[in-house]
């Protein structure tokens, strides 16, 4: 399986702290060694960053971690191989375009017998059942609302529509993001941190590291943060269930299914 990140901003902020305890699960405190990934989006646009290497190792992920990346929206993946060989087209994020903007992918999970049917708009560059999924569903978005949806909520029926179809295939948590918001729905393994004033000390599970939040965040700042499980020791996690949903906009939380609906 493979791990998840995403983070939901009001305002840019920085993933460095959260990113450096993520990447530590490629390899250092996880078995996650067959690549990683990082999108972010500026001016609308999305910008990717991919890696095959072990992401607790690499050059690339520590200069990241260390310059700072800021962002509104900003989602992250390491993986581990269970379809697909390792190599740069596999990692995650996916990108592709629909009604005129960057939309960005992840998955973690196993997909069995999940072969659909494509056209040519939207078809996987590599060979993982992630990409596959992706590309299935911006598909089935497009089909099914050609001229787009201004709705939010509509959109987010259709999503967890078509999620719930993919799920029934094995594990489906993923993290999808248009730049505006970004919609998380959970199979097995998801969690999210809201963060907001008056911010305290965290410090990370998988790194022996701390922050004071408070000395780098104003007032007005506020964040989700989303991942596979837990990246800090003493914060209000929340924990999705299976067949959870939730859409973020602008560090808050937007719209929700919660188990039972």
């Amino acid at each position: 399986m493979c791990q998840l990140l995403g983070m939901s901003c009001k305002q840019p902020a920085s993933i460095g702290f959260s990113f450096e305890g993520f990447r530590a699960r490629g390899g250092l405190t996880d078995e996650h060694k067959d690549g990683w990934g990082i999108a972010y989006y500026r001016n609308q646009q999305a910008q990717v960053i991919l890696d095959d290497s072990p992401a607790a190792e690499s050059h690339l992920a520590e200069a990241i971690q260390k310059n700072g990346l800021k962002s509104k929206t900003i989602i992250a993946h390491i993986r581990k191989a269970t379809v697909g060989q390792v190599k740069l087209n596999n990692c995650h994020p996916f990108q592709r375009s629909l009604w005129g903007s960057d939309w960005l992918f992840c998955h973690n999970g196993d997909l069995k017998g999940f072969n659909p049917f494509l056209d040519d708009e939207f078809t996987p560059e590599g060979d993982t059942d992630s990409e596959l999924a992706f590309c299935y569903l911006l598909q089935q978005l497009k089909r099914h609302v050609p001229s787009g949806i201004s709705n939010t909520a509509s959109l987010f029926q259709w999503l967890n529509h078509f999620s719930e179809t993919i799920a029934s295939f094995g594990t489906f948590n993923i993290i999808l993001s248009n730049g505006e918001w970004m919609y998380s729905y959970c199979s097995t393994h998801l969690a999210y941190v809201e963060r907001k004033f008056p911010f305290s000390r965290v410090t990370l599970i998988d790194r022996e590291l701390s922050l004071d939040l408070s000395e780098h965040n104003s007032h007005e700042d506020q964040m989700i943060v989303i991942a596979t499980k837990p990246l800090t020791a003493n914060e209000d996690w929340k924990v999705f269930q299976r067949g959870e949903a939730r859409l973020f906009k602008d560090g808050e939380l937007h719209l929700e299914r919660v188990s039972g609906e």
